[in-house]
């Protein structure tokens, strides 16, 4: 039957069937009105969910990073009790093998501040290359400046036979970032001295490269686990996520501060405190040509 031939709805059948399109509609709108509200409150529990992970893991991270550390632990190989590692020609440094440090072991403070800082294992020794020890800090962003002025002119003293560099990291600034950062950086470099002594140089060079701001959380250990891989170290992950050497950094940062140590850079030539106002070149020349 054409549209023509077919029976005319009434009035009522018309305003009937439009009323039951108009309910159609509308319940059709409701259903879709309840699945958005439904899918909304589940987007908002998802995310609810998501963000109490993420405050969950920043919470353990930061229980983990400041949970208490002991007062005595092993030294890394190739490292010495007072917290250095010795930078010879190239990539060589001083192999020792590992030993264990502790609070208990370490001497009184002086009642009154020494005019002059004498620091262990700095002393000149004959017929040996000019000692050039250096208590630093990761974070610190002097010792990025010494680093930075320095580096190729002590590099090649040391190639040349004519000094040794010796680094001590210290957690001096722990608080000058959220997550220990300065204990937890030299903890990873005492890892790498332990595992792969002939890349501590280029993870410290990393390691300044890439030092954080102050007051940040700095560089997280997977990012530190990474940088030691980038400088060439052999794996030192787990050694990181159990701390380690963490005992080792606590107490030779406290020796640090036994002896005298304010700050960083501190740094002796041959036993001598470098006061950081003479030129370092100046200082440094002078000591080598006092071993001819």
């Amino acid at each position: 039957m054409s549209p023509a031939n077919e029976p005319r709805l009434s009035k009522a059948e018309r305003t009937a069937q439009a009323r039951e399109k108009a309910r159609q509609i509308r319940e059709a709108q409701v259903k879709k009105d309840k699945r958005n509200k439904l899918l909304i409150g589940w987007g908002i529990v998802v995310a609810v969910v998501a963000i109490l992970a993420v405050v969950a893991l920043v919470v353990t991270q930061n229980i983990a990073n400041n949970a208490p550390i002991a007062d005595q632990g092993p030294t890394p190989a190739n490292a010495n009790v007072h917290g250095g590692v010795t930078l010879l020609k190239a990539s060589d440094v001083t192999k020792s093998a590992a030993s264990t440090v502790s609070l208990a072991s370490l001497p009184s403070a002086p009642a009154t501040k020494p005019a002059t800082i004498t620091a262990p294992g700095t002393e000149a020794e004959a017929g040996k290359p000019v000692k050039v020890v250096a208590y630093i800090d990761f974070i610190c962003p002097i010792c990025k400046n010494f680093e930075a002025t320095y580096n190729d002119q002590l590099t090649q003293l040391r190639n040349d036979g004519k000094i040794t560099l010796e680094y001590r990291p210290l957690g001096f600034l722990d608080a000058s970032s959220t997550t220990n950062y300065s204990s937890r950086a030299a903890n990873a470099a005492a890892c790498v001295a332990n595992v792969s002594p002939e890349h501590y140089s280029d993870f410290v060079n990393l390691l300044y490269a890439q030092q954080p701001a102050e007051g940040s959380p700095g560089i997280s250990d997977n990012d530190l686990k990474k940088m030691a891989t980038q400088a060439g170290s052999a794996n030192i992950d787990s050694c990181i996520d159990g701390k380690t050497y963490r005992p080792f950094v606590k107490v030779i940062t406290k020796e640090a501060s036994v002896i005298g140590v304010t700050g960083t850079p501190t740094v002796f030539v041959d036993g001598q405190q470098w006061d950081n106002k003479t030129d370092f070149t100046t200082v440094l020349n002078a000591a080598i040509a006092a071993k001819k």
